[in-house]
């Protein structure tokens, strides 16, 4: 006899400005707060899940709270299974498309609802997939700095337990890149493992000629090079450099990872949860990468990215980036290089209120 699940009763959706542990240094100026979509979907068996959306920018911050807010109300009195209802809600979303600030609002909740049934089931979300939850190889996602803060920085991050890091590249005179890749091996050892995200920043013929100067510093990836949607773009810098090209963080569900795949335009890949799907996309994603036997990383959402990554066959390592670790009362911790994916049944996001009801949007 099969039981049915709880039904969607009521839900709390929250826009605020999430003060960083850690500013975040970029090209543009210096990320101090994160603007974070709050979630918390009851269910009649007064079960509640909980995730966050992350909108990049305020600009899209009460837009993207009021879009999921809305989304949920059209859910009061629908199952509570997952999967069940991201198939309702992409149904919903065909005539608009499932890209954007409503892919993004789909994904939170779902997450949340995972989160709910991890609960119900009084497991961490990783062990309801089926998997231990162990330790996750994680790096420390720094921001764009010359070499010496870089140096100050990963001296700091070593303290924290890290032992492995990515930059920020792209500084206007190439050199500089490989002088700040040298400025980390300086200081955390010359086997350390290091990274390079571009963030979209050249053109085809730029990115290949930057990439070469790179080659001989033993990254682990560089990261999207040319524009994310540019798949053959990637595939070309791909097949003219040796260093491994990363790409993925921002694909629109599966669709988009499909598209990269049959391109060959990365060596790895880095599904975003928030953009990918959740984690009914993530699951998907996952046994494509499978398939297609590539190396997963993950992109920001450390609460559940490390339980999603257990259950990732050809896991590589999580991005640690903690946009709501101010927020979250119980965040993965980190230990010699490890994230510890929360045991507590869920996701493992339990909202600190008391640092919530002192911000605001």
């Amino acid at each position: 006899m099969t039981t049915e699940p709880p039904k969607i009763s009521d839900s709390r959706v929250r826009a605020v400005m999430a003060p960083l542990a850690l500013p975040h240094k970029t090209a543009s100026g210096t990320l101090e707060a994160a603007p974070l979509v709050l979630i918390d979907i009851t269910m009649n068996d007064g079960i509640t899940g909980s995730a966050y959306l992350f909108s990049y920018t305020p600009v899209a911050l009460e837009p993207l709270a009021l879009l999921t807010r809305n989304l949920i109300n059209g859910l009061v009195g629908e199952t509570s299974d997952p999967e069940s209802v991201n198939a309702l809600l992409d149904q919903r979303a065909r005539l608009l498309g499932n890209q954007g600030l409503l892919a993004m609002a789909i994904s939170g909740i779902d997450m949340a609802l995972w989160d709910a049934k991890a609960k119900r089931a009084e497991k961490p979300l990783c062990k309801l997939l089926g998997q231990e939850c162990k330790p996750v190889r994680a790096y420390d996602s720094l921001g764009q700095m010359p070499p010496d803060e870089t140096a100050r920085e990963v001296e700091a991050s070593l303290k924290r337990g890290f032992r492995a890091f990515k930059i920020k590249a792209g500084h206007p005179d190439p050199q500089v890149d490989a002088a700040v890749v040298r400025a980390i091996r300086n200081v955390a050892g010359t086997d350390v493992w290091i990274a390079a995200d571009f963030n979209q920043a050249f053109d085809v013929d730029e990115a290949v000629q930057r990439m070469k100067i790179l080659d001989d510093e033993g990254l682990a990836w560089i990261e999207e090079p040319v524009h994310a949607t540019n798949y053959l773009g990637h595939a070309v810098v791909r097949t003219n450099i040796r260093t491994p090209v990363q790409t993925g963080e921002n694909w629109w569900g599966i669709a988009d990872m499909q598209k990269s795949v049959a391109a060959n335009a990365s060596d790895l890949v880095m599904p975003d949860a928030m953009k990918i799907g959740g984690a009914t996309g993530w699951r998907r994603a996952s046994q494509l990468a499978q398939d297609a036997s590539l190396p997963v990383a993950s992109h920001l959402f450390v609460e559940i990215s490390s339980h999603l990554l257990n259950a990732t066959p050809t896991a590589m390592i999580l991005e640690w980036f903690d946009i709501a670790g101010t927020l979250v009362a119980n965040t993965p911790t980190i230990r010699d290089g490890h994230a510890l994916p929360s045991l507590e049944p869920g996701i493992g996001i339990i909202w600190d209120e008391h640092a919530i009801s002192n911000i605001s949007a």
